[in-house]
């Protein structure tokens, strides 16, 4: 992540760069005690340096920022450029306000009219209304929060590939432990592999927030399906089993790897863990393909687009209703980061997917005997190259046969 605490000069010209590729005339970034976290990371301020006065921080298309500060925590944004304006009053912090806007008309903020976006709704109505008293049309910033919070350098694009190599083999080595327990005449729990993986990530160098999810036979239906020791399921030869496992290399600016892949455990996949999975799969190559083909052909690629692509694919199986979430995420140092997701079910996301992000594609159905979903992650690089990575499963695995 990017952030003005460094390189102030080139951040600056970064950011008014974008200010002007997106038409605004400005980018007010506003918090009061943190409640605008999108700005603090934008403007580097860390937890620890959080204040409890309200501060303003105006980055116009053109010129020099300026700062609204309180008297008494007047030194809040030093490590920023621009000129300070300090307020005591109420009354001065209004007329600072409209001052430092100077009549712009259209000013970016972490704004979504009628919330449609949650992520990036983080400025409370009222302040929204003063900032339209002093002349400024508010409007959604976004797509400018995207270009500094979710685009990844070169150095987590490679991050990404050495956590995708070891998350893909910890798959390997998951139904590998499954396999060996079944062949010995035994069963094995959902979170005696959800430990295991977890000791694969530490033994190599990688860390996550949460387990995995490690889900058998009906228990794969609940898309957030949370094994917990002494509440959890066994496993055993003829079950059908969802592996969705995240992690990244843990070190600073790690970025993760997301993925989702199911098998049966038998020599032969019956047919209708066959079916389902085809559809599956035929809807996450349906959300790729459109990816794709928008960058190929040099066009702007809002988020509800590929969740559209994917979706039409399962409802046009029959299938809509069982498909209850958002095809997807944005992908960064945190498994849900805070770029465009590709939904057109919980929202209509119509940020841009840009270059140099990350999302993931997974599709699923979900039944009450069992669910099957299929996840990729995505990169655009910085030549609107598609990157796929996960390793795309082409069938449900046969674990007793490949392992």
């Amino acid at each position: 992540m990017e952030n003005l605490k460094f390189s102030p000069e080139i951040q600056l010209n970064s950011m008014q760069n974008a200010i002007q590729e997106f038409g605004f005339d400005g980018w007010l970034l506003y918090d009061f005690r943190g409640l605008n976290v999108l700005a603090l990371r934008v403007l580097g301020i860390s937890e620890s340096e959080i204040g409890s006065r309200r501060f303003f921080y105006f980055i116009p298309a053109q010129g020099d920022p300026v700062k609204l500060v309180h008297r008494i925590e007047s030194t809040a944004l030093d490590h920023l450029l621009g000129k300070k304006i300090v307020y005591l009053t109420w009354q001065e912090l209004h007329d600072g306000l409209k001052a430092m806007l100077g009549g712009s008309q259209q000013v970016a903020m972490e704004y979504s009219p009628e919330n449609a976006n949650p992520y990036i709704s983080r400025v409370d109505a009222g302040t929204v209304e003063l900032v339209r008293r002093f002349g400024a049309e508010v409007v959604s910033s976004g797509n400018l929060i995207q270009s500094f919070e979710a685009r990844w350098t070169d150095e987590q694009w490679e991050l990404h590939l050495q956590a995708d190599e070891l998350n893909r083999a910890a798959f390997d080595e998951a139904w590998r432990l499954i396999a060996d327990r079944l062949r010995s005449g035994k069963s094995i729990r959902e979170t005696e592999v959800q430990d295991f993986v977890m000791d694969y990530y530490a033994r190599h160098g990688m860390t996550t927030y949460h387990p995995p999810i490690v889900g058998v036979n009906a228990n794969s239906g609940d898309p957030h399906y949370s094994p917990a020791h002494g509440a959890d399921s066994e496993i055993k030869v003829g079950d059908f089993v969802l592996l969705d496992m995240w992690a990244k290399m843990d070190v600073s600016e790690g970025v993760y790897s997301d993925l989702t892949k199911v098998g049966f455990m038998g020599e032969t996949v019956p047919e209708k863990y066959k079916t389902v999975f085809d559809i599956v799969a035929a809807a996450r190559d349906a959300g790729i393909d459109c990816a794709r083909c928008a960058f190929a052909e040099g066009r702007e690629l809002q988020g509800w687009e590929v969740d559209r692509a994917t979706r039409q694919v399962i409802e046009d199986a029959g299938y809509g209703e069982y498909f209850i979430h958002r095809t997807g995420h944005n992908i960064g140092t945190e498994t849900h980061g805070n770029g465009a997701h590709m939904d057109d079910l919980e929202t209509k996301e119509d940020r841009l997917v840009l270059p140099r992000t990350c999302f993931s594609i997974e599709p699923g159905i979900y039944l009450e005997e069992f669910g099957i979903r299929s996840e990729i992650n995505v990169f655009i690089d910085t030549d609107a190259k598609v990157h796929v990575t996960g390793g795309i499963q082409t069938e449900v695995t046969p674990v007793l046969h490949l392992y």
